[in-house]
């Protein structure tokens, strides 16, 4: 808008300074026409005197000869040189001035008294035409000052108004850009501020660069990220070492106490004197023994699921929903794994960390969603793998999170730790969760 009016104003100054100049030509091309009017009437009027010496004397020098044509020519000169003006344009004085002119050429052998009424008429409508041309040069003088004054008064009018219109239409887009600039700076200062204060919401980041926001936007964001997973990994350090006691608390619990079992039975034995009592003992053990060694085996594949390793993610999955089975009144499940997720390209801490957190969803629907049905999907989209666990349940409350607060929390770390996305979200059931894990990767050619 600003440009806009600059251009007007450009506009209104270049059409004022070409009629300006437009009316200096006029007055230009009449003080031309003035000044050969007046050569033309001199170099007439010395004709005439030369001729009627010459008239007089009855001898003419071969100099004065050549003065007479020299001042012919200097007569047809300035008579082309005369330029049309005002009401002269549409008249016929001028081309009557040459016929009469060329009329007086001395190579026509005139004689002196036939040219003397030629030239006073010629001289006459030179006196006229003079006297004419210095009226005109006269008024264009006064409209060019006028012009001057007119143009120095419009200019600072149209100065007046313009500033007045800029600074009227500039003060508001100023205000509306330094808002809109200190609405950005805020959110900047309250997204550092939030990160200062220990929360790990990633602030929001610009698709596209902008500005010098947009860059110190991204860079708060990448920040962010950054804290988000070194925070991440110390919190999965921890919850590292509340496995570790877990594990040991199920080895000293479970596997411990079988064995102790176990050993008590066989020091028993030592004693025993009836055969089929021992058989039936050794039996009895036998079965402890192997309880014992599918409990060991439960505790190392929870640690580091071999199926992972040798089949990959998705049958990781089916397998652990394969050993959950179906029990009396549990949820039945659907599955589906996208034959694209072989190729993407997951190193196996991602790996890793995608089980632990499928894991953990799938029991949340066991234990505390009292559903009938779930869907277990592992899929890509695009460059984006997305795993999700759907139910029909009670839904997502929040005594929930209190109760499984720990659970939830280790599910949001560990995706952090990936830098993967996890939200919960209403069922596309009539009720339920629905659980979604977002990674961006890539798949390998």
């Amino acid at each position: 808008m600003i440009l806009l009016l600059l251009l007007l104003l450009l506009g209104f100054m270049h059409y004022t300074y070409w009629d300006l100049n437009s009316k200096r030509r006029s007055i230009r091309a009449v003080e031309t026409t003035f000044v050969a009017l007046a050569e033309a009437d001199m170099a007439a009027r010395r004709l005439h005197v030369l001729l009627r010496v010459i008239q007089h004397s009855g001898m003419a020098a071969p100099e004065d000869l050549a003065l007479i044509v020299d001042l012919y020519e200097r007569l047809l000169s300035a008579i082309d040189r005369i330029e049309p003006f005002g009401t002269v344009k549409g008249s016929e004085q001028i081309a009557y001035l040459a016929d009469l002119a060329r009329s007086l050429n001395p190579a026509a052998g005139l004689e002196p008294e036939d040219t003397a009424p030629l030239f006073a008429q010629l001289r006459a409508e030179l006196s006229g035409l003079s006297n004419l041309t210095q009226n005109h040069r006269n008024h264009l003088r006064q409209a060019h000052e006028q012009d001057i004054n007119q143009l120095v008064e419009r200019t600072v009018l149209v100065s007046i108004v313009g500033l007045i219109v800029a600074v009227l239409l500039v003060l508001p887009i100023s205000i509306y850009f330094s808002r809109r600039i200190l609405s950005r700076i805020q959110t900047i200062s309250t997204s550092a501020a939030r990160i200062a204060d220990g929360s790990l919401d990633l602030p929001p980041a610009p698709e596209r660069i902008h500005d010098e926001m947009d860059v110190l936007a991204r860079s708060i964001n990448r920040m962010a990220t950054r804290l988000i997973q070194v925070v991440g990994t110390e919190k999965l350090l921890e919850g590292a070492e509340e496995e570790r006691r877990r594990i040991a608390m199920d080895l000293h619990d479970q596997s411990l106490s079988d064995l102790s079992g176990i050993l008590r039975g066989l020091q028993s034995l030592a004693g025993c004197q009836d055969q089929d009592n021992i058989n039936d003992r050794i039996i009895g053990l036998e079965h402890d023994l192997n309880k014992a060694i599918t409990n060991l085996r439960d505790i190392m594949n929870n640690l580091h699921p071999q199926t992972l390793d040798i089949l990959g993610l998705g049958a990781a999955i089916e397998a652990h929903i394969d050993q959950l089975g179906q029990p009396d009144g549990g949820p039945a499940c659907h599955l589906y794994i996208d034959p694209r997720v072989v190729d993407l390209k997951l190193d196996r801490i991602k790996q890793l960390a995608i089980y632990r957190i499928a894991i953990e969803a799938i029991q949340n629907v066991h234990k505390h969603a009292a559903a009938s049905r779930y869907e277990v999907n592992l899929e890509v989209r695009e460059a984006t793998l997305v795993f999700s666990v759907e139910d029909n349940g009670c839904g997502f409350k929040s005594n929930l999170i209190r109760e499984q607060g720990r659970g939830l929390n280790n599910i949001r770390e560990r995706a952090r730790a990936i830098g993967a996305q996890v939200q919960w979200k209403p069922s596309r059931f009539s009720t339920g969760t629905r659980f979604e894990l977002t990674l961006l990767t890539a798949i390998s050619s």
